[in-house]
């Protein structure tokens, strides 16, 4: 009888904190079945990871849209978000206009939503 193996999965990593590479490297080479891509072969799969702190480039927000989108995601009206900022009503409505469109938004809770699955905000 013979016997089906299963082919290898060639995973590349692209990360950029040596310490995390190196401690991801050990962990996934003891999977078997799985191997990690040779720089520069093609890879079936890559984990990458980005820091946090820099905005997806296709988003282009500024911080005030970022502070408006933050005390959206806590759930903060159009006043709430104007006290807290110190600026008008009028003010937070056209921030929030603006982030419904640059996050190809339907809504507050769509733009928050949009916000968190492309990495501009944690929920």
């Amino acid at each position: 009888m013979s016997e089906d193996i299963a082919p290898e999965i060639v995973l590349a990593l692209e990360i950029d904190d040596p310490a995390l590479a190196d401690r991801l490297a050990v962990l996934l080479g003891n999977i078997a079945g799985l191997r990690l891509a040779e720089p520069g072969e093609k890879a079936a799969a890559t984990i990458v990871t980005r820091d946090p702190r820099i905005m997806p480039e296709d988003i282009a927000l500024t911080q005030r849209e970022l502070d408006v989108l933050a005390l959206m995601a806590e759930g903060g009206s159009n006043k709430m978000i104007a006290r807290q900022l110190g600026i008008s009503v009028h003010t937070v409505k056209f921030h929030v206009g603006s982030l419904l469109d640059k996050l190809d938004a339907t809504g507050r809770t769509d733009a928050v939503a949009h916000a968190a699955r492309r990495g501009v905000i944690e929920l």
